[in-house]
């Protein structure tokens, strides 16, 4: 966690309490009021109003502005309200492990999953995280949102082993609209790094986005390094590909460098087009920049985006 003065805290307690402290002054309050029940139901929000049915409907809730123009009686049956029910998919696979500045990719995906977690925190609200590594999924319970912010700053201690089999993000996010369906909040936290290096659209990952996208609130959070987007000027570098361990040296040219910021820019527009073709909000994120304003910036946006209602009279 980068604190005020550009220091960077790996304790996770020491961490969860800066990240904690960071959310309530800049952050909180700011996703309060974002979730709505998706049917009718137990509430408090009105949100149609129809013919009274004896038996069926609650005489305390009569609308007798309704009733008195129609001259029978209507009441309103009330929005329901659930508890919101938040899913984080966070990459752990090896290309997270990069960052050129104060923080690494991973430090990063780390610090939002458990922003995600306090900002999500309320009665009743459970937040899970399923987690993408190179031995494949594994799964962390939904529970109440300050419990999953503290489990996501702690660091795993082996977190690549070379597991035979791996399972890719389009994979793990079809893992994830398969195995919880309850409509709710679905985060999904990567750097899009293939590792066969494919940049071009249609993404791999497009059809299992749209499919989540189609069923729950879904947030994409893109982190990448500056050095990503762009190659210095050192003379020969020995350059290693994370994901798979291979090795080549090259010599970065004033053409190669171009290349390659070509390259890298495509791939992230790329990213950018896939995800808002799926319905998915999308925040860049950089680990030169501040995460947590950038974070707060989409959100104030979002807020201010219209939202339909539906209420009808019948």
């Amino acid at each position: 966690m980068r604190l005020a003065d550009g220091s960077v805290v790996r304790d996770p307690e020491r961490a969860f309490q800066a990240l904690d402290l960071v959310v309530r002054r800049r952050l909180d309050g700011l996703l309060q009021g974002e979730h709505a029940g998706l049917r009718l139901g137990a509430g408090t929000e009105p949100e149609e109003v129809v013919r009274y049915q004896p038996g069926e409907d609650d005489v305390r809730r009569i609308d007798w502005n309704v009733t008195a123009r129609s001259m029978d009686p209507h009441v309103w049956r009330p929005q329901a309200q659930h508890e919101l029910d938040t899913w984080v998919l966070v990459d752990e696979t090896a290309s997270m492990d990069f960052g050129t500045v104060t923080a690494e990719k991973r430090d990063v995906a780390a610090w939002v999953t458990g922003a995600i977690g306090l900002l999500a925190d309320g009665p009743g609200n459970r937040v899970g995280i399923a987690h993408l590594t190179d031995d494949g999924m594994r799964w962390d319970a939904p529970l109440p949102g300050r419990v999953t912010a503290r489990r996501a700053l702690r660091r795993p201690t082996n977190p690549h082993r070379g597991a035979s089999e791996k399972v890719d993000l389009a994979h793990a996010i079809g893992a994830l609209e398969r195995r919880q369906r309850r409509p709710g909040l679905r985060v999904v936290v990567s750097d899009f790094v293939e590792p066969d290096g494919h940049t071009d659209r249609p993404m791999r990952w497009e059809p299992a986005l749209r499919r989540l996208a189609a069923r729950h609130d879904v947030v994409v959070v893109d982190v990448s390094d500056p050095r990503e987007l762009e190659l210095p000027d050192l003379g020969h570098l020995v350059l290693t590909d994370p994901e798979t361990g291979r090795q080549r040296e090259v010599y970065t040219s004033p053409a190669l460098r171009r290349r390659y910021a070509a390259a890298a820019a495509h791939h992230r527009a790329a990213v950018t087009e896939g995800v808002r073709a799926t319905g998915a909000g999308h925040v860049p994120l950089r680990t030169d920049t501040d995460w947590v304003s950038d974070l707060a910036r989409f959100i104030i946006a979002r807020r201010r985006q219209p939202r339909a209602r539906t209420r009808s009279t019948r």
